[in-house]
């Protein structure tokens, strides 16, 4: 069974920092493009970066460069994403993606490739 499990939300007072990682069993994540979206509550899901399979592209959010940083570790099947500088505007579900893909230097930034998620985990951000 191909499953993704985020884990490290949390609740973290503003200029906080907290780190994500989203675990892949049943699969290796070797040759999937990787992302994390996040939602607030009444609000829209959105991409907020994502990381190439090889690992050697990053995207991220406007509302999240210079703060947050994607990384991968293929041997231990874990994406990372470090969030620092956390503000209150960061609270959400946090979830992580995956989809196949054989182009090894691009990632997508949008929902519609990504195949495989995780159940979310909930980052709050508050004094």
């Amino acid at each position: 069974q191909l499953q993704l499990v985020e884990y490290g939300g949390g609740l973290v007072q503003p200029g906080g920092s907290l780190r994500l990682s989203c675990a892949a069993s049943g699969f290796t994540l070797d040759y999937y493009a990787i992302a994390w979206f996040r939602q607030a509550p009444g609000k829209e899901r959105e991409g907020v970066s994502c990381i190439s399979s090889g690992g050697g592209r990053t995207n991220y959010a406007d509302s999240v460069k210079g703060r947050f940083t994607i990384s991968r570790d293929n041997a231990k099947n874990t994406v990372y994403l470090q969030m620092n500088s956390l503000k209150p505007e960061d609270t959400a579900v946090y979830y992580c993606a995956a989809y196949r893909t054989a182009i090894q230097t691009m990632c997508v930034s949008g929902l519609r490739p990504y195949d495989y998620w995780g159940q979310g985990t909930l980052v709050t951000v508050s004094s």
